[in-house]
């Protein structure tokens, strides 16, 4: 579907600027777009193989397996169904940790390993459990303590202080977290309350 909706937009775009004498500033723009894409793609690498790899380094020195086992009240709290020691905890505070720190593109590999632990306790593989739609509006809230892809954003393109997104950025997740937690905590109460009234 995507494929269709950007080939769509190119398409339109040369129509139009063919009809009205734009597609000198078409073709000039398609090339400024490259080489701006470029240049990003490079500033970009730097700061993900730098967080990447301090994210590597932690993991191999145990901070991710502490900082696992430090978070597991939290973890329990908000994922009551999985038990104590589920196998999904470790995986679960690896992505939050990463998401945390700004590193979405990070936190991917083990967000996908948690899912895949908690399906295999899913009684309905077809449907999402409590736990696993816990898991994902906490992800899409996205809690950053550092938007690292914002300010790199704000780096490439010259801004004069690439870090003032930090503390606005922490208070809209931090606020988005907690409505998506509470909205999860309120639907799971029904989800009890229902079949109760049902019977």
């Amino acid at each position: 579907m995507l494929n269709y909706l950007w080939g769509g937009m190119i398409l339109l775009a040369i129509v139009v600027a063919t009809f009205t004498g734009n597609m000198a500033a078409l073709t000039n723009a398609a090339i400024e777009s490259a080489r701006e894409a470029i240049t990003l793609c490079i500033t970009m690498l730097g700061v993900l193989s730098m967080w990447t790899g301090l994210m590597t380094v932690a993991q191999k020195a145990g901070l991710i397996s502490a900082l696992s086992r430090r978070s597991k009240p939290l973890l329990r709290y908000l994922f009551p169904q999985l038990g104590r020691n589920h196998p999904a905890h470790e995986p679960i505070a690896t992505n939050f940790i990463a998401n945390i720190l700004g590193l979405g593109w990070a936190a991917t590999p083990s967000g996908l390993k948690a899912m895949e632990l908690m399906q295999k306790d899913n009684p309905q593989p077809d449907t999402a459990t409590p736990s696993m739609r816990m898991f994902m509006v906490i992800n899409m809230s996205s809690l950053q303590l550092v938007t690292i892809s914002v300010v790199a954003y704000r780096l490439q393109y010259g801004s004069a202080n690439p870090s003032e997104i930090i503390g606005p950025g922490l208070i809209i997740t931090i606020i988005t977290t907690i409505f998506a937690v509470a909205f999860c905590k309120v639907l799971e109460g029904f989800e009890r309350v229902t079949p109760a009234k049902n019977n």
